[in-house]
C-alpha cells in the first residue's frame, strides 16, 4: 500500500468536486479512503493518523455519544504482573470488522457496527512471566490478492506477542494460519542470543507488510548490560512464514560504512538499537522506514565509543532486500535513552512549489526532522551544535549533536535552579537546592556520578505516540511531555550497596552489566511529589509542514490529582480529520478530546470508564455512520486508572 499521506485529503476533495482527478501515485492499490476504513496502525501505511471523513465535524462534535462499549475482560494483575501494564491498542477496521490485540495478547474481532464480538484468540502468555512491559499496540492486516476468495487466511491478521513470537491468524475466522511458520506461529527467539530467557525481549508494536512480506522488530529492556540481544529486524514471508531477509541496526562486517563509527570491536559485543516502535512502508518505493533505539546500556557508552550509527536513527531500507538505502541520526553516541519512538510519517512536502515526498520524524529531544524520503536529506535545515562534554571516566560524550533549525524545538531543553517551580514556595526552594547540586548545562548533559538532570526525560518530548499529518492544511499535530528526570552513574564496587539503602519509589535501578558503572533515574520531583519545573507537563502542538513554523500549542489534559492545572504528562497520539477536528486521548485523566485544528481550541471533551494511553481510530461503520474509537485501558508507569474497555462515540 503506498505510503503517499496527501492521497486521502486530495481524494476527499475530489469526492466533493473540488478538484481534477488525483494524481495515480498517490492513491494506492487497497487504501481506498472513501470507503471509511482504518486498514494500518496509522490508518495508511505511511502512518498519517489522518481520515479523510467528514460527518463529525466542528458543529456538531458538541453532540457526540457513547455509541458502544466492549470489555476484553483483561485486566492488569491476572493472576499477577512483573511488569508495568498498558492498553495501546489502535484497532483496524478492515470489511466491516475492528481488529485489536490486549496487552497480554488476545486478538479479538468485532463488528464494526455493534462492538459485539465476532471472534477472540489468545496467545496465551504467561502471566508469571518476568517483562519490561504488558503491552499491544496493536496488529496489521494483509489481503492475500492472489489467493482464491473462499480460501482460508486469504486476509490475515499478523501479531508480535510480548513473549516473542510472531502469529498469523485468519481474519475470518481467529484460527492460526496452518501453513505460516509452524501452525501459524514464529518463534523469534531463534538465532537470537537471548540473555535473559524469560525477560525484555518482546514484540510490543504491530509488525509492518510490505509486498508480499511481514517485517518485525522488538523490544529490548537495554539497561541490563551492555552485551545483550541485538535488535535484528527480520522480514518473513507473509504465506509461509520463510526467513527471507534480516538487518541488524549494530554493523555485523568490516565492510559496512557503519563500522568506522563503533571504536574498537564494541560492535562485535553491543546490544539493542532495536526497532521498538512502529515502521513505515512505502510500497511504490519499495522502502520500509525503521526507528531505531539506543545501543545497550542507555547511560554509559563507554564500551562503544563513537557516533554508533545505525542507532538512534530512522533507516530506509529495501523492502525485497533489507539493504540500507540511506539513515540519518538524530542522536549521535546515546546517553540519555533517547530513542527514535515514533513512527515515521511518510508525507508530500511543497517545495518551490514542488511536492516532493518527504518523512517527519518526531523525537523524544521535542526536536522534528524533515527529511527527503528518497535520500534523507533534510528539507528543512538542521545543524551540529557543541554539546557538553562528559565528566564520567571512560565515558566520552559526542562533541556535537545535530539540531532541526525548523521546526524549534517543541519542549524546554533547560532547567536551572532559577527555573525552579513549586506549588508552594517551600515545595520551590526544595526544587531549588536539588537543581543546584545536580548537573543541569542543558539538552544533552552527560549523565554523572553527582546526578545530571536530563530535561527532556526519556518520556519524551514526543513518545510513541508520534505525530499526525493534516494534508489538507499541511499541518503536523503531536504530544509533548516536559517532565525532567535526574540520571546518577554509580561506580560498580558501590552499586549493590546504593541499591539496597538508596531505593525508594519512582527510584529506578539498573546494573549495566559489563560496564564500570550502574545507575538509577528518577523523575525529578518536589517533595510534595510534583515536577520541580513548572507547568504545563504536557501539550499538543501543531506544525506547519512547509515552513516549520508553530501554528498553536496548547495544554493537553490534567493530572486527576491537580485538576486546576492544566497540561498532563501523556502517552498516546493523536488523530486528525478532514472535518477540522483532532481527536486524542493520553492524558492522564480519564476523557477523550476533540480539539479545533485551526486554533487549538477544545471543542469537546467525553469521560471515558478508565484513561486511554492510545491512539484513537475512526471509520465509516456499515449503516454509513461515522465512529471514533478508542482503547481505554490505562497505564500502571503513569498510575492512571486501568480497563479494559474499547469504546466508541458517534452522533446520536
Amino acid at each position: 500500500m503506498t505510503t503517499q499521506i496527501a492521497a486521502l485529503a486530495l481524494l476527499a476533495l475530489l469526492l466533493a468536486g473540488c478538484l481534477p482527478e488525483p494524481p495515480r501515485d498517490l492513491l494506492a492499490p487497497g487504501d481506498d479512503g472513501s470507503r471509511g476504513e482504518w486498514p494500518n496502525y496509522g490508518n495508511d501505511a505511511g502512518g498519517s493518523r489522518y481520515s479523510p471523513l467528514t460527518e463529525i465535524d466542528r458543529e456538531n462534535v458538541g453532540h457526540l455519544r457513547v455509541a458502544w462499549t466492549y470489555r476484553t475482560g483483561e485486566t492488569v494483575g491476572e493472576p499477577g504482573s512483573y511488569a508495568h501494564y498498558a492498553f495501546e491498542a489502535t484497532p483496524l477496521m478492515v470489511e466491516g470488522t475492528l481488529f485489536f490485540s490486549t496487552p497480554y495478547n488476545r486478538v479479538i474481532a468485532l463488528d464494526a457496527e455493534t462492538g459485539q464480538k465476532r471472534w477472540a484468540w489468545d496467545a496465551k502468555v504467561d502471566r508469571t512471566r518476568r517483562l519490561a512491559l504488558a503491552t499491544s499496540r496493536g496488529v496489521s492486516a494483509w489481503l492475500d490478492a492472489a489467493a482464491r476468495p473462499d480460501r482460508e487466511c486469504r486476509r490475515r491478521i499478523f501479531v508480535g506477542t510480548v513473549d516473542a513470537r510472531l502469529v498469523a491468524l485468519d481474519a475470518a475466522t481467529g484460527a492460526p494460519c496452518a501453513d505460516f511458520g509452524r501452525s501459524g506461529q514464529i518463534d523469534l527467539t531463534e538465532g537470537i542470543n537471548v540473555s535473559d530467557a524469560r525477560c525484555c525481549y518482546q514484540v510490543t508494536s504491530p509488525p509492518a507488510v510490505v509486498n508480499g512480506l511481514v517485517v518485525v522488530g522488538s523490544a529490548i529492556g537495554d539497561n541490563r548490560g551492555a552485551d545483550l540481544e541485538r535488535g535484528v529486524v527480520r522480514a518473513y514471508d507473509a504465506r509461509t512464514g520463510t526467513l527471507r531477509w534480516s538487518w541488524d541496526p549494530i554493523p555485523t562486517r568490516e565492510s559496512d560504512p557503519a563500522r568506522a563509527t563503533w571504536a574498537g570491536d564494541s560492535w562485535r559485543r553491543t546490544g539493542a538499537a532495536n526497532v521498538w516502535s512502529v515502521m513505515s512502508v512505502d510500497a511504490e518505493r519499495g522502502l520500509v522506514l525503521l526507528p531505531t533505539s539506543s545501543p545497550s546500556p542507555d547511560f554509559y557508552g563507554g564500551q562503544r565509543r563513537g557516533a554508533n550509527v545505525y542507532a538512534n536513527s530512522v533507516v530506509a531500507l529495501r523492502a525485497a532486500t533489507g539493504e540500507v538505502v540511506w539513515h540519518f541520526q538524530v542522536v549521535h553516541h546515546d546517553l540519555w535513552d533517547y530513542d527514535v519512538p515514533a513512527q515515521p510519517v511518510l508525507v508530500t512536502m511543497p517545495v518551490e512549489g514542488k511536492p516532493v515526498p518527504a518523512v517527519v520524524v518526531a523525537t523524544k529531544m521535542g526536536h522534528v526532522f524533515v527529511l527527503h524520503r528518497e535520500t534523507g536529506a533534510p528539507l528543512l535545515p538542521v545543524e551540529e551544535r557543541a554539546v557538553p562534554k562528559s565528566t564520567v571516566p571512560g565515558e566520552e560524550a559526542s562533541p556535537t549533536q545535530p539540531f532541526p533549525i525548523r521546526p524549534r524545538p517543541l519542549v524546554p531543553a533547560r532547567l536551572t535552579p532559577d527555573d525552579a517551580w513549586g506549588l508552594t514556595p517551600v515545595e520551590r526552594d526544595a526544587c531549588r537546592a536539588r537543581i543546584s547540586r545536580l548537573r543541569s548545562e542543558g539538552i544533552f548533559t552527560p549523565p554523572s556520578l553527582e546526578g545530571t538532570v536530563i530535561f527532556p526525560g526519556y518520556s519524551g518530548g514526543t513518545n510513541w505516540g508520534g505525530v499526525s499529518h493534516d494534508p489538507a492544511r499541511g499541518l503536523l499535530i503531536t504530544a509533548t511531555n516536559r517532565l525532567p528526570f535526574v540520571v546518577t552513574l554509580v561506580p560498580r564496587d558501590r552499586y549493590q550497596q546504593e541499591r539496597t539503602t538508596s531505593a525508594r519509589p519512582g527510584r529506578e535501578f539498573a546494573a549495566q552489566r559489563g560496564t564500570p558503572y550502574g545507575m538509577y533515574r528518577e523523575a525529578l520531583m518536589s517533595p510534595g511529589g510534583l515536577p520541580c519545573n513548572a507547568p504545563p507537563w504536557g501539550a499538543l502542538t501543531a506544525v506547519e509542514l512547509a515552513t516549520g513554523d508553530v501554528r498553536w500549542e496548547v495544554p493537553l489534559g490534567v493530572s486527576p490529582e491537580l485538576p486546576t492545572i492544566p497540561g498532563s504528562v501523556n502517552l498516546g497520539g493523536a488523530l486528525t480529520t478532514a472535518s477540522g477536528l483532532i481527536f486524542i486521548g493520553a492524558a492522564r485523566d480519564a476523557r477523550l478530546r476533540a480539539f479545533d485544528v485551526e486554533t487549538g481550541s477544545v471543542l469537546w471533551s467525553g469521560e471515558l470508564p478508565a484513561s486511554a494511553q492510545a491512539t484513537p481510530m475512526t471509520y465509516r461503520a456499515p449503516s454509513g455512520r461515522q465512529l471514533v474509537v478508542i482503547a481505554a485501558g490505562g497505564h500502571t508507569a503513569l498510575r492512571t486508572k486501568t480497563g479494559d474497555h474499547i469504546v466508541a462515540f458517534g452522533l446520536p
